[in-house]
């Protein structure tokens, strides 16, 4: 059985594989291989995670993970980006368990989260614009398309 949790340092690998095995999964068909080992070196790298799992504060609620006879199948953490709107900043999961759930069990995790203890009244999240994957799970969870920004982590001559 599939247990929603906050993350603890033991769950540190198990992110940090999760979101990278993800990662490579959902972005190959769009991104570089360099550009997305370089996104997985700057967000997922072991020693930031675990950091990441220490500190929780308004800004960035921590990471709350899926876990299965103590695999983390899944990753999702997200903060306050103003007084009153939240932001999903990453969910990610294992690309062998997709469309089981556990995508939804996460992202209301942080929904809850956001609503309890910050008192969001709207929630945000960010997607590449060709993300067969992430688009229609959002949609399908009632998010809007609202307008298109700058992708994170670009250089300057990267246009995504």
């Amino acid at each position: 059985m599939v247990h929603v949790i906050k993350a603890k340092p033991n769950h540190v690998q198990g992110i940090s594989e999760v979101c990278s095995d993800a990662t490579r999964a959902t972005y190959k068909d769009i991104y570089t291989q360099e550009y997305i080992e370089r996104i997985i070196k700057e967000f997922y790298d072991p020693e930031r995670i675990s950091e990441e799992v220490k500190t929780a504060n308004r800004q960035w609620g921590g990471y709350f993970v899926a876990v299965e006879n103590g695999e983390v199948l899944g990753a999702c953490g997200g903060g306050m980006i103003s007084e009153t709107a939240g932001e999903v900043f990453v969910l990610y999961l294992n690309p062998k368990r997709r469309n089981e759930g556990i995508g939804t069990k996460l992202l209301e995790a942080v929904t809850n989260q956001q609503k309890s203890e910050f008192h969001a009244f709207e929630q945000w999240v960010s997607v590449q614009k060709s993300n067969s994957k992430g688009i229609p799970f959002y949609v399908a969870k009632g998010f809007l398309y609202k307008h298109e920004q700058r992708g994170y982590g670009n250089n300057e001559n990267e246009k995504l």
